[in-house]
């Protein structure tokens, strides 16, 4: 009986001991689940916490930043600050937000730049409008008064001319002026009356043909392009030097209009964004243009793709830069015989005749041994002093200088006007003045690129 009572001990033990054990099990798995649930709710803190720390970030930097890399490539976009606490499908999506404002960003830009285009092209028609008026008023005030301030007057006029027709272009809308057949160099002559300090500009002609000339629907088109350069050439150069403009003949690929300025030149971006202008873009905003709008080389590129020029800019020899620019042959031309080229329009550059030697210099004749090929040196004539060329001025009679009356000041003047008149007859725009020529450049406006 005593092992039957001891049996039932044991066996209550054990079931005791049982559900013990079960209990604390289960007690033990309760506080494991409430641990980690505990370590999950703060690792979803803290991945909450990041992804609201990237989106302050997209909101306040990164969206911005790629806003303003759109106008200035050189800017940085910030990236995910916290990658590691933030999952893939979350960083995606971050990444697809920047790309999407980048896009809404260009979107909106090309529509304002579109309507701002509309808007300037309109208002450059009318205020071309007025602007040939005034020319034609001016042009008939100078045959009823003899005033030089109506010729600067006229200048002015054509300042304005010229930045009105460049904003139309720049726009995309017709150059507003038509032209015959127009000779090379009158084209260059009509491009240089069209900048301020026009009286720095040397044109040299070494072309072959001195009647070569450009086709009427590109005339007007390249002279506003040189004009721009001439413009920039002048502008940014110191204003006691000159800008040289070197026409030239090549046998199958047109022309060149060489331009050559001694300025500051440029630096290496600033010269590959000429560059990338030049080469004529499929479009350019009017905001990347700056404040205020250097539209020059724009203007530049946008005829060069409309018309088929070409041009490239390069460091010049005199210090400053050499801008190239090449009429290709197909928009080339020969005037007729008939046709009168402009009395302004600078001689082709021709070899200097030989000069006989002066009398009692020993100049040896050439050995016909020698060959050819070879150069002989030939003696020179003694150079004259300054005294004995002040002596030689001395003893030369001098002619007598007739007393100037009204009449003749008058008839002077009136020649002035005639040949002005024909000068423009014949290149379809007004040339630069000869007297009165502005103090200030920069009140011209030729202070862009």
């Amino acid at each position: 009986m005593a092992w039957i009572v001891a049996l039932i001990a044991v066996a209550a033990a054990v079931a005791g001991f049982t559900r013990a054990y079960r209990t604390g099990l289960l007690e033990q798995q309760a506080v494991t689940r409430a641990e980690l649930a505990e370590r999950q709710a703060k690792a979803a803190e803290a991945r909450t916490a990041a992804l609201l720390d990237e989106i302050r970030q997209l909101a306040r930097r990164r969206i911005p930043a790629a806003a303003l890399a759109l106008s200035h490539p050189s800017a940085t976009v910030p990236g995910l600050r916290e990658a590691a606490e933030v999952d893939g499908g979350a960083a995606l999506l971050l990444t697809e937000a920047v790309q999407a404002a980048r896009t809404a960003v260009l979107e909106e830009r090309g529509r304002v730049d579109a309507a701002a285009r509309a808007a300037m092209r309109g208002t450059s028609a009318k205020i071309q409008s007025l602007l040939n008026q005034s020319q034609q008023l001016l042009h008939e005030l100078q045959h009823e008064y003899d005033d030089p301030r109506i010729l600067q007057l006229d200048f002015r006029n054509e300042l304005a001319l010229r930045r009105t027709q460049s904003t139309a272009v720049l726009c995309d809308a017709w150059p507003g002026l038509a032209r015959q057949n127009s000779p090379l160099v009158e084209i260059v002559l009509g491009a240089q009356s069209r900048v301020a300090g026009y009286e720095r500009i040397k044109v040299s002609n070494h072309l072959r043909d001195e009647r070569l000339a450009l086709a009427a629907r590109a005339a007007e088109p390249l002279a506003i392009a040189l004009a721009e350069l001439l413009a920039n050439a002048t502008a940014y150069s110191h204003p006691d030097t000159d800008v040289q403009v070197t026409v030239q003949q090549s046998g199958g690929r047109g022309a060149f209009l060489v331009v050559d300025d001694a300025g500051i030149g440029m630096d290496e971006d600033a010269l590959e964004r000429a560059r990338a202008l030049l080469a004529g873009p499929a479009e350019v905003l009017l905001t990347e243009l700056g404040d205020p709008p250097q539209t020059g080389f724009a203007v530049v590129g946008r005829l060069v793709v409309q018309y088929g020029f070409e041009c490239h800019i390069e460091a010049s020899p005199f210090g400053g830069m050499r801008t190239i620019l090449r009429v290709p042959a197909h928009l080339l031309t020969v005037l007729d015989e008939d046709r009168n080229l402009s009395a302004l329009a600078p001689a082709p550059v021709t070899a200097a005749p030989a000069q006989p030697a002066p009398a009692g210099t020993d100049t040896p004749a050439p050995d016909a041994a020698e060959p050819s090929g070879l150069p002989s040196r030939r003696r020179r004539a003694p150079r004259r002093t300054p005294a004995t060329a002040t002596a030689a001025r001395a003893a030369e009679p001098s002619a007598a200088q007739p007393s100037r009356t009204p009449e003749a000041a008058g008839a002077s003047w009136a020649a002035l006007q005639q040949g002005t008149l024909n000068g423009r007859s014949v290149t379809g725009r007004t040339p630069a003045p000869d007297t009165g020529a502005p103090d200030h450049q920069d009140d011209q406006g030729d202070d862009e690129k």
